[in-house]
């Protein structure tokens, strides 16, 4: 189930960064999928093709995500990038060295930067 679970989020955040990539009817079959939960039978009788299409196309579309991210690498970027954010605000809740003032100004960019990821 948790194998089930990592599966889905891997794909969904992949799809979010690279889904425009795909054909339309592979964008169909992974939201169907993976965000309206339908099963195979249930999208393959929605848009006219097989069981055994829609297996077959969301098998190439994952695999395309996935080569997206090894040649781009952009939600490893996204994910560090909200790492470091996450730690540079530890920091400076525990930062006794600066006063208010500059504590509300760097959380106040930090949080900006956070809010166009």
């Amino acid at each position: 189930m948790i194998f089930l679970l990592n599966k889905t989020l891997k794909i969904s955040m992949l799809f979010d960064f690279y889904g425009n990539l795909l054909t339309k009817k592979q964008q169909s079959i992974v939201e169907s999928y993976f965000y309206n939960d339908l099963s195979l039978a249930e999208i393959a009788e929605n848009i006219g093709i097989s069981r055994q299409g829609v297996y077959d196309h969301l098998q190439r579309s994952e695999k395309s995500l996935e080569e997206y991210e090894e040649k781009l690498g952009l939600v490893k970027k996204y994910k560090d990038l909200r790492n470091n954010i996450n730690q540079l605000e530890e920091i400076l809740r525990n930062d006794e060295m600066l006063n208010n003032n500059n504590r509300e100004e760097v959380m106040d960019k930090l949080e900006y930067i956070k809010s166009i990821l």
